[in-house]
């Protein structure tokens, strides 16, 4: 973007700055730098450790109905039956798993793929859109599941077994004693199956239908468009991205919540135990009724914060970013 000189430069810069399209200068960050970067981390951590938090009462509903379908076998009987016979306060077990496992999955996730963006983009020039953003992610979720791995070995047994302990402060030492540090990482394995597929068609769902709303529906070049029209945008490329990846991601859900509970011994054996139908349709429901909303927030929050600190709303690759900035 070619500076311009006097009061008119100021207004364009101004304007810029409030519509979001700053591209890191109405804040003063520069683009891919260590803060940028650490921004991203710190949104993405915020957006969704508020967003898992937020929905604790139907994922310990959507673990159960996973554990025992036939005693939770819709969403309106199975939660009634966790308030009858557990209280109301069931209903928030693993919250602790939720905000601090999710949100430091999160940061990883949203900082880790923009960085991965970026070397990739520059690494591979002539490589396609899709291969830069199926790369990118998948090099985050990696990392990110290593983190969350922990509290969510955690989360699901408090969840589904209300003896075994009320949350993460004892938790953790009564998983160490009774099976070592493998204990927390029991399910990584079938996390990263779940999660893998799940962030990769997910980014790249994303990505593509933001260019799409911007090329076809508002036809208008995203630094052009108004704060609410960004945020629409990215809103609407969330729900979609969220619900596809969802159903692509939902036999390893699947698999996970049985390998925790100790359902299956392996991988193989939870598979056959589950059945082939049940591991596509099993919980999917209340899962679609959870991810959709849930990433469509985390990708509100996530640009909220970018576009209130200058930064260009999420979607594209780094160069074309970085045409804006020259």
């Amino acid at each position: 973007m070619a500076s311009c000189g006097g009061a008119g430069g100021e207004a364009a810069e101004a304007d810029a700055a409030r519509r979001g399209v700053g591209v890191g200068r109405g804040s003063g960050m520069r683009l891919f730098s260590p803060e940028y970067y650490a921004l991203c981390f710190g949104g993405g951590m915020l957006a969704a450790g508020a967003t898992h938090l937020a929905i604790t009462p139907l994922d310990v509903l959507k673990v159960n109905m996973q554990v025992n379908p036939v005693k939770y076998n819709t969403i309106c009987s199975g939660l009634s039956a966790l308030v009858r016979e557990e209280g109301a306060s069931s209903l928030w077990r693993g919250w602790g798993g939720k905000l601090f496992g999710y949100g430091a999955q999160g940061g990883c996730k949203f900082g880790l793929y923009e960085f991965f963006k970026k070397q990739y983009s520059d690494a591979l020039v002539d490589s396609n859109r899709s291969t830069v953003y199926f790369l990118s992610s998948a090099s985050a979720q990696i990392i990110a599941d290593v983190a969350l791995c922990p509290f969510e070995s955690v989360k699901v047994r408090v969840q589904t077994q209300p003896m075994f302990a009320k949350g993460l402060v004892d938790g953790f030492p009564r998983v160490y004693a009774a099976e070592g540090l493998s204990g927390f990482y029991r399910g990584l394995l079938p996390l990263w199956g779940r999660n893998l597929p799940f962030s990769m068609i997910m980014f790249s769902s994303f990505e593509h239908t933001v260019d799409f709303l911007y090329q076809k529906v508002i036809q208008k070049k995203k630094q052009d468009c108004s704060t609410a029209q960004q945020l629409g945008a990215t809103c609407l490329a969330g729900y979609i991205s969220g619900a596809v990846g969802t159903v692509v991601s939902n036999p390893a859900d699947n698999i996970v919540s049985s390998l925790y509970n100790k359902k299956a011994k392996n991988v193989l054996h939870a598979i056959k135990s589950i059945g082939l139908r049940g591991l596509f349709t099993r919980s999917l429901p209340i899962r679609i009724t959870l991810v959709g909303p849930v990433v469509t927030m985390q990708w509100f929050f996530y640009d909220t914060i970018k576009i209130f600190t200058g930064l260009p709303p999420s979607g594209g690759l780094p160069r074309d970013l970085e045409k804006l900035d020259t």
